[in-house]
């Protein structure tokens, strides 16, 4: 049974869970989706364990299982249910004793989850997760009632501190706000994460001190709206402020930056990107499409004009920069003239790293009503297209790359001597690795190296020899 993504009790966090003097119940942790929703699995993982629960890696045995769920679009939608089904498989040959299901689908799809799925336990919605240790008090003691926990959204951001964090022990996702007021029709974000929230400057920064204090070397910025921070609590966005907070972090040597949506990309966040002896030049910036009318029907409140003005200006302001993107193919009504704009735009534009998305129809959402949605094969075949173009672009900013001495973190050991790394060009999970030949290495640190050979679109490299030898 391959379940990845369960927690091994000997991941970072030792020091949270230690505090628990006894144990109430063992329990498996299965986390799903993305990184704000990586955020709230530690956090729930973190309540357990100063409760006094024992988290185990194997659900065999164990009293119960957790699993956070994505419900952002169909496919994870699906995911989702594939591994609650595991999970409720597993309690149906009394290898488990109860399945709690968490997270964004529970929030998406309400009630109507424990009438799919009657087996499972109790449902716990995005906002209830501070009280997982209270569901799984009822699960264990065998409460029947109160099946479904679902709290409004919050006015202010949730505390993230003291979490039993699922990453490796030198990065960490950090969520600098939740929530999202934007209003793309084809998103449902705002549905299951409610209006955007700014965790408040001084709580960020002392999130960012614990990591630090427990090892973290790369902090990576996570939001649903990174620009925009500070919008709602200081009434202007207070993102550059952030960063120069986080810069004075001791022990943080990167800062990475995703989901930053190209409005409020103000001249001062460039300057500061640019600047920063500690942000690194990579900028995750959905773009969604480029095409005018698209972008309209979307509801982006850019237009090409804007975004190439964007591009142009990060590009020539910041020094190395690496940009990831992503866009959505076959959105309702989008012509083969627009799906040629796009593609000669990702051409021109050669973005180092990119996603591609065929639309997916989300209940509930704006964009099911409008006129012009297209066959799946149309959009599969976009996909493809699309991601052909890309595939061009990234290989040769991969070799161009080669014979060069970069600073590499070293996420994991292969063998004796082969270990497992990324560049700054790099995001953990979604970008690329360098595999790294060389002796001695630790885990966590920085170490330079040369990239010697290309492999798709990772790297092989050697170890820079010690100056001091």
């Amino acid at each position: 049974m391959d379940l990845l993504p369960i927690v091994d009790p000997g991941t970072s966090g030792d020091s949270v869970r230690s505090e628990a003097e006894f144990s109430k119940g063992r329990y498996a942790f299965v986390s799903l989706g993305c990184p704000k929703n990586l955020v709230d699995s530690e956090k729930m993982l973190g309540t357990l364990a100063l409760d006094g629960y024992t988290l185990v890696s194997d659900p065999n045995g164990a009293d119960f299982v957790i699993v956070n769920t994505c419900g952002f679009i169909e496919q994870s939608r699906a995911e989702s249910k594939a591994v609650i089904q595991e999970m409720l498989e597993l309690k149906r040959q009394g290898r488990t004793k109860g399945v709690i299901v968490a997270g964004c689908l529970p929030e998406r799809v309400g009630g109507s989850l424990l009438e799919e799925m009657p087996e499972i336990d109790h449902v716990v919605g995005v906002w209830g997760r501070d009280e997982i240790n209270r569901v799984a008090d009822r699960l264990v003691g065998g409460i029947q009632e109160q099946r479904e926990l679902f709290r409004p959204a919050p006015i202010r951001a949730l505390d993230d501190r003291e979490r039993l964090r699922i990453t490796p022990g030198h990065y960490a996702y950090l969520k600098i706000s939740d929530g999202c007021d934007r209003t793309c029709t084809f998103c449902s974000i705002p549905k299951m994460r409610g209006k955007h929230v700014t965790k408040p400057i001084e709580h960020v920064v002392a999130e960012a001190r614990e990591l630090a204090a427990d090892g973290v070397r790369e902090l990576i910025l996570v939001a649903q709206d990174t620009t925009y921070y500070g919008m709602d609590l200081y009434g202007e966005v207070r993102l550059v402020d952030l960063i120069k907070e986080l810069e004075q972090v001791e022990g943080i040597q990167w800062i990475r930056l995703m989901y930053l949506y190209p409005v409020n990309f103000t001249d001062q966040l460039i300057e500061t990107i640019a600047s920063s002896s500690k942000v690194i030049p990579y900028l995750d910036m959905p773009l969604q499409h480029i095409n005018s009318r698209v972008l309209r029907r979307m509801q982006r409140r850019v237009n090409r004009e804007r975004t190439v003005e964007l591009v142009q200006k990060l590009r020539r302001d910041i020094a190395n920069l690496v940009l990831r993107t992503t866009f959505v193919v076959g959105f309702p009504g989008e012509t083969d003239e627009q799906f040629g704009e796009l593609k000669d735009f990702v051409r021109e534009t050669r973005f180092e790293r990119m996603g591609v998305f065929p639309y997916s129809p989300e209940p509930g959402t704006p964009a099911m009503k409008l006129d012009g949605h297209l066959p799946d094969e149309v959009k599969q075949a976009r996909y493809e297209e699309l991601m052909a173009v890309q595939q061009e672009a990234a290989f040769a900013f991969g070799d161009s790359l080669l014979g060069y001495e970069l600073d590499c973190i070293v996420d994991d050991q292969v063998d004796s001597d082969t270990w497992i790394g990324r560049i700054y060009t790099d995001a953990p999970e979604i970008d690329a690795n360098v595999y790294i030949q060389g002796d001695g290495l630790e885990i966590g640190s920085l170490v330079p190296v040369e990239l010697v050979a290309r492999q798709d679109y990772d790297w092989v490299a050697q170890a820079a020899a010690d100056e001091d030898e």
